[in-house]
């Protein structure tokens, strides 16, 4: 099977890639395809200086129109990868269930670093908050999945952050 062979792959690399592969599935939603995209499309996240600068660079940021005091602000700008933009979806789907440390994840966690399982953790929290808010705000749901994305596009920045530290 194509997941199989990927992360038969994937556990081959022991340079910042594959750490970054295997820090990554410790967030829920991010698995084997969603983290190996990340990473082969992304590379090394140290080069955003900013979260904000990853978010526009996927193209997950609003659409602005301004004119002197007015601002309008519209849907995201699509104007980065769609690749990545389509996995964050997918994994960001997760994220409207109850925070919890199922099994999987549990043994996806075995061996990052804590300051990595810690983030992943607040994720998950902030995630369901965000989703619960904005769809008792009476937000279609496909547009809190896409800001629930954007928000999981933050935290993927933080630990790739945290594992370039690690490194440095």
């Amino acid at each position: 099977m194509l997941t199989e062979q990927i992360e038969r792959l994937a556990n081959l690399l022991r340079d910042e890639h594959g750490e970054l592969y295997r820090a990554l599935q410790g967030l829920r939603g991010v698995s084997t395809i969603v983290a190996a995209t990340l990473v082969c499309e992304l590379g090394d996240l140290r080069r955003f200086g900013t979260a904000s600068q990853l978010m526009s660079y996927v193209g997950m940021v609003p659409r602005e129109h301004s004119s002197g005091a007015r601002v309008w602000r519209g849907s995201i700008t699509k104007a980065g990868n769609p690749h990545v933009r389509r996995v964050l979806i997918e994994g960001a789907w997760s994220g409207r269930l109850k925070p919890t440390t199922p099994e999987r994840l549990k043994r996806r966690q075995q061996g990052l670093d804590q300051a990595v399982i810690d983030i992943a953790w607040k994720a998950q929290k902030r995630l369901y908050a965000r989703y619960c808010r904005m769809r008792a705000r009476g937000k279609p749901q496909n547009v809190a999945i896409v800001a629930m994305a954007r928000e999981l596009l933050g935290f993927i920045w933080s630990i790739g952050q945290q594992v370039g530290k690690k490194r440095a």
